[in-house]
């Protein structure tokens, strides 16, 4: 029996879920490689972290990459969309001390259930490419490209304060600390010195910043505007000061960075971190207690809490003075939370009429504010706004009367011929500090040796698995001491040989931070099963770089920073031979309801389970690409799924008819209608207007339906509705399927509309045969005229002036002139 003859009296969108899934499977439609000889195409989303069920983000975020990817393979392209899971992590961890489970249990068990539903939504992944980066095939690898970083220098370690979860036990980056808070369990964060594991990004931090130029255009500009922010390249000079106080037995040199040297006879204080070594090594003896109190106190702020803005200013007066190498001031050395220790060298010369921060703490502390830039602005002193614009220098000696760039040039010679200074360049990037103290994570592949220090696992010992621990085992510091690695109390697995020598040795007892598993997923995806290394170099070569990315902008920063760097790394092992791993780039925002993000506290929650089986699968697809572009948040409470809903039984109930239709009338409009409905959604399916493309679906349905009513051309009618059903595949998977099949194609036989072409639209039926003209007297519409597209302007001309609208304003009036533009408007002068 046909599939026609098989197909269901009303529109149901879960017995056509059903139905079409288990066909799509057995057809094997969305594997990688079904188009030999087409052009490839590489479409990635951020892959999900095992968490629990999908979630209404999830809906969202997957259905957008999902068009994308069958939009491509409807276009001809053979397309690779595969899925995996980011399933290593910290929540893992400690939902298995909760229930006293080994974290793999919890982790795997939630995959199950997130391939179910991705399956159920009908997301056309490749599942033959599967990956999960807990897996030992995995995290080999990831083992085996630290070892190589290691080779190269890229990989240290060092001793570094860092921020620090009491309760988690576990080093978090700045971006985990929230409100001075751990993001995963609310604990207050501290800081505090631990030796960790670093990958050298600085060293690649230009071409990071000068690679940007192949992506212009292609990624977001906010995302691109972030990441040069992050980098923070800035020119300026190092400059040399002298500092003096009784304790010390000679005077000490301080280097500081500044971008403006041009301010320096503006400098009228100098500041150190508080935390820095150097501020405890300056600070006169009677100080000591009350920087030790400060500091203290520092100690307990995050990064992100030291950098506000809108903080008070604090600190305390070391007791020495910095002379100023310009002009030989003797200036007050101060230690603040407002200078961070591992930017620039720890310390800055203050120049508060210029730069807000440092007039803030003069205003605090009673400090002297000198301008030595003169704008049109008025005195900082006064006002407490600085004024750190361009200007004529003032107040300056020989820099009076030069412009910023001008002098700023001038004062570094000046400092390199008397050696107190030279032309510089620094960067507010810092080296990507790796180490995790906790057991869900890629364990790091060295050992540690008494005699030879720090010793590389030989490739061919790797991976280098976890020990099977549970529960009680997990507990952070368990059989080790604060600060140490769960894994520090596996004593068995701890305990080991030297590579070198054969004599008893440590492994290293930190995990890797899960953005290292995720800087390198993609490669993996082009050839999952290769065992000769981390992918198969051919294989990346065919597909990469990625065709479209898609995912969340709050990965802006870091996790595409990180695969940026990867990238360059592998090729300049020989490995790749591209250096961006993503050729384009598009953000999707966040599914909210009344105005708020989702949760459960808030009880605005919505269960994306129970409104698939209200309302089915195409229909909360569409209802959130509808909802408005990808890159906005949208509103649940302003959705109508129920509405989107019986929008798709009207295109089904459409193409039924149409495949009986036997009309005879004339159908030039309707297919002209067709043409525009389809070049229209091309351009917004490629400009990802996902909304307005499914607003023409609506508008193409509607014109169908008042042919089929009409009794317009039989034939037509079905070419039209194969052109809708074809285009709604890529948005509306089943529905579309559902129309295919009622169109009378045999789809459980393998003629799937997954399979189709995407249609192409005549371009002949997308030229007008008449416009609409607005004609103005002055200035004002007093016509609009309906007027063959080519028309002249002389033929224009006497068309408006002979219209009884445009005539009866003219009454009275003489004509000055005309001015005509065919076909669209002719402007009338009049007095």
């Amino acid at each position: 029996m046909s599939t026609a003859e098989q197909e269901p009296a009303t529109y149901d969108p879960h017995a056509a879920e059903q139905r079409w899934r288990a066909v799509w499977e057995r057809l094997d439609l969305d594997r990688t490689g079904r188009r030999a000889g087409a052009p490839k195409a590489y479409v990635l989303d951020m892959f999900p972290y095992p968490s629990g069920d999908l979630h209404m983000g999830h809906a969202e975020a997957f259905s957008i990459g999902d068009v994308v990817a069958r939009y491509w393979k409807l276009r001809g392209h053979d397309v690779m969309h595969p899925i995996g899971w980011d399933s290593f992590g910290l929540p893992a961890e400690n939902a298995a001390i909760q229930r006293g489970l080994n974290p793999r249990d919890w982790t795997y068990a939630n995959v199950d259930t997130q391939v179910e539903g991705f399956k159920k939504l009908g997301v056309s992944f490749d599942w033959s490419r599967r990956l999960h980066t807990s897996d030992p095939e995995y995290y080999r690898w990831t083992q085996w490209l630290f070892l190589r970083f290691f080779e190269r220098g890229l990989a240290y370690r060092k001793s570094s304060p860092v921020n620090w979860c009491p309760k988690d036990h576990t080093v978090l980056a700045n971006e985990q600390v929230v409100n001075g808070h751990c993001e995963r369990c609310g604990t207050a964060v501290t800081k505090r010195d631990l030796t960790q594991w670093f990958f050298k990004i600085t060293e690649y931090a230009d071409r990071l910043l000068d690679d940007m130029a192949l992506i212009e255009g292609h990624w977001p500009d906010r995302v691109l505007a972030m990441q040069r922010n992050w980098i923070g390249r800035s020119t300026g000079a190092h400059v040399d000061f002298r500092v003096e106080g009784s304790h010390l037995a000679t005077a000490r040199t301080v280097t500081v960075f500044t971008t403006r040297p041009d301010t320096l006879y503006g400098a009228t204080f100098f500041v150190v971190a508080a935390d820095a070594p150097l501020a405890e090594e300056l600070c006169a003896p009677e100080k000591r207690a009350e920087l030790e109190a400060y500091r203290e106190k520092v100690r307990a702020l995050t990064t992100i809490e030291r950098e506000s803005t809108d903080r008070p200013k604090t600190g305390v007066d070391l007791g020495v003075v910095a002379i100023n190498p310009v002009n030989g001031e003797r200036m007050p050395v101060w230690a603040s939370d407002y200078v961070l220790a591992e930017y620039g060298t720890g310390a800055i010369m203050a120049v508060p009429a210029h730069d807000q921060r440092d007039l803030d703490f003069a205003r605090e502390f009673g400090l002297p504010v000198r301008v030595v830039v003169q704008t049109d602005e008025a005195d900082p002193a006064e006002t407490g706004v600085a004024t750190p614009g361009d200007g004529v220098l003032v107040n300056s000696g020989p820099l009076d009367g030069l412009r910023k760039a001008e002098a700023i040039q001038a004062v570094i010679a000046q400092l390199e011929k008397d050696s107190l200074g030279s032309a510089a360049i620094t960067y507010r990037l810092r080296d990507w500090l790796l180490s995790r103290q906790r057991y869900w994570g890629c364990p790091i592949p060295v050992v540690h040796c008494p005699t030879h220090g720090i010793v590389a696992v030989p490739d061919d010992q790797l991976p280098v698995e976890l020990p099977p621990l549970a529960g009680e085992q997990l507990l952070p510091g368990h059989g080790g001491a604060q600060g140490e690695s769960p894994l520090a109390g596996a004593a068995e697995w701890v305990n080991t040989t030297c590579p070198t020598c054969g004599g008893p040795a440590t492994r290293d007892t930190d995990t890797m931070d899960t953005f290292v598993d995720s800087s390198w997923y993609y490669f993996r995806y082009c050839s999952p099963e290769f065992t000769d290394g981390p992918f198969d170099v051919d294989a990346v070569a065919e597909w990469m770089p990625v065709a479209q990315y898609v995912g969340g902008v709050e990965h802006a920063i870091l996790h595409l920073l990180y695969s940026r760097f990867f990238t360059k790394v592998l090729f300049d092992m020989g490995m790749v031979t591209f250096t961006e791993p993503f050729s384009a780039l598009l953000n999707q925002g966040m599914v909210i309801n009344q105005g708020k993000a989702m949760s459960k506290s808030l009880g605005n929650g919505v269960d994306l389970q129970e409104q698939l089986g209200i309302h089915g699968v195409d229909a909360i697809r569409l209802v959130l690409l509808f909802a408005g572009p990808p890159e906005d948040d949208v509103d649940w409470a302003d959705m109508s799924p129920t509405g989107v809903g019986k929008q798709l039984a009207r295109m089904w109930r459409a193409a039924g008819d149409a495949a009986t239709a036997s009309g005879t009338a004339d159908a030039s409009s309707l297919r002209r209608d067709c043409a525009v409905a389809i070049d229209e959604v091309t351009r917004l399916t490629e400009g990802f207007r996902f909304n307005v493309a499914i607003a023409r679906f609506m508008e193409l349905t509607n014109s169908l339906r008042k042919a089929l009513d009409a009794g317009v051309d039989g034939d037509a009618c079905r070419e039209v509705a194969h052109s809708l059903a074809t285009m709604l595949a890529a948005y509306a998977p089943y529905t579309a399927e559902d129309m295919w099949a009622r169109l009378g194609h045999d789809v459980d036989g393998g003629d799937s509309v997954h399979d189709s072409r995407w249609p192409t639209a005549d371009p002949a039926l997308l030229v007008a045969d008449t416009v609409e003209c607005v004609v103005q007297v002055g200035g004002k519409k007093r016509a609009v005229l309906t007027v063959a597209a080519g028309i002249t302007e002389d033929e224009l001309v006497k068309l408006a002036l002979a219209d009884e609208h445009v005539a009866r304003s003219l009454e009275g009036l003489e004509v000055k002139k005309v001015i005509a533009r065919p076909p669209k408007i002719v402007n009338i002068v009049a007095s």
